[in-house]
Parts: C-alpha cells; sequence; structure tokens
C-alpha cells in the first residue's frame, strides 16, 4: 500500500461517471495539484477527509462481468469527436432495435447517448453556423424518438419541453406537433392539444384517420372525467 495523493479527485470523478454525470463536473482546466487546493469542498465527507489526511490504501477490485472481444462500447464522455459521429448511428440502430422488442426505458437511454454525442459535438459550434445546423438535423429525429418512448413511460411534461424546443426552431415539425399534442391530451390541456392537433392536419390532412381518433379518445375521457366529477361533487355537497 502507498500514499495515493489525488485519489479523492480521481474517486469523485468515478462518482459521477456512476450518476450519469460529466465526471469533469466543477473541475477547472488546471494541474492536479491546483485542483486539491481549489476545492474547498469536493462534496463527499469521505473525500475530504481523504484529501485533508491522505491514508495508504489497498484496493479491492471485482470483475462485474466479461465482455466478448469487440462488444465494449465506450460512455459518449470518453469518446473523440470522430468517434461520436460513428457511433451515434450504431446507437440510434440499438435504440430502434430495443423499442420494437418493447423495451422502451432501454431504448429511451439509447437515443438520450445518440443525443448526448451530437449535442457535445453541436457546442463546439458558432450557434446557427452550417455544421450547427447539420448536427442539430441529426439530433431532431432522434429527440422525437425519445419523446415517443416518454409518452409510453407517461413522462407527459418532458415530451412537452422537448417538442417545444424543437417547434420554437422548426415550425412545420409534424411528429413534433403530433407528440406534442397526445402529451397535452394526457395532462388535460385540452386546448392546446386540439389546436397542436389541427395544426397537424394543416400540415398533412391525409393525417386525418389518426387525429381524429385522438380527438376521440379526448373526447371519451373527458365525457368520462365529467361524470366522475359530477358524482364526486354530488356526495360532496351530500354530506
Amino acid at each position: 500500500p502507498q500514499h495515493v495523493v489525488l485519489y479523492p479527485l480521481v474517486s469523485k470523478s468515478l462518482r459521477n461517471i456512476a450518476a450519469g454525470k460529466d465526471p469533469l463536473e466543477g473541475q477547472r482546466h488546471c494541474c492536479s495539484i491546483a485542483q486539491l487546493h481549489e476545492h474547498y469542498s469536493l462534496g463527499y465527507p469521505d473525500l475530504d477527509e481523504l484529501q485533508k489526511n491522505p491514508q495508504p490504501l489497498i484496493f479491492d477490485i471485482e470483475v462485474l462481468k466479461v465482455e466478448a472481444p469487440g462488444s465494449y462500447q465506450q460512455d459518449p464522455w470518453a469518446m473523440t469527436d470522430e468517434e461520436k459521429l460513428q457511433a451515434v448511428p450504431v446507437i440510434h440502430k440499438e435504440g430502434n432495435e430495443l423499442y420494437r422488442q418493447g423495451k422502451v426505458q432501454e431504448a429511451a437511454a439509447k437515443y438520450y447517448d445518440a443525443i448526448a454525442c451530437l449535442k457535445n459535438l453541436q457546442m463546439k459550434e458558432q450557434p446557427g453556423s452550417p455544421d450547427w445546423i447539420e448536427l442539430d438535423q441529426k439530433i431532431t429525429p432522434l429527440l422525437l424518438n425519445y419523446c415517443q418512448c416518454k409518452l409510453q413511460c407517461e413522462e407527459y411534461y418532458e415530451v412537452l419541453d422537448h417538442c417545444s424546443s424543437i417547434l420554437n426552431k422548426y415550425e412545420d415539425n409534424i411528429k413534433a406537433y403530433f407528440k406534442r399534442g397526445k402529451a397535452h391530451a394526457a395532462v388535460w390541456n385540452v386546448a392546446e392539444a386540439q389546436a397542436d392537433f389541427a395544426k397537424v392536419l394543416s400540415l398533412d390532412p391525409s393525417l386525418r384517420p389518426v387525429v381524429s381518433k385522438e380527438l376521440r379518445s379526448l373526447e371519451a375521457r373527458l365525457r368520462e372525467k365529467d361524470a366522475e366529477d359530477k358524482i364526486r361533487f354530488k356526495d360532496i355537497f351530500s354530506q
């Protein structure tokens, strides 16, 4: 065993990774020794104590799984820019396959990883530049797939946020209007849902059967809700 002076910072990065965060979150671009002096607290009492009083450390490493050669996939944060671009279509395809298998949560995670790769690349471009727009147009279908998963997981407000952000940039995106309409309907934003479905029809009249089905479903739910409210209020006033 030996003193491992920089281990607290390494451990913090590993904990960030385990929590799905950027491993360098909260760190400045300076040397590791400067990082030690820069941070009054690492956010973990045990690491703070180890940073103040370095101790000889012994590491126990447990093998969790063994993967076949070529099957390992890097996390997006660890990839180079070129690796991110190459990984996106692969991750997208994996997400689609998981969705077809009914593994919606797992598919959403794949779409999220692909979006993260592209967003990381987009941050390096000037907003509105040709390269930025090209990346944004790759992000949009992935984000719509992600929203479809979130609809099925009944996470409607996330769908509203993402679809609105898409429509702020692409006012004629039919899929974004349709998914946002379904999310509005699910949270009883009736006027907003009707407006989004009307916009779908104005952009593509051939979708009338699909939109009509959604509107009939919304109307049926409204009638059911009205009936439940009448019974509830009747019981309240009869007490």
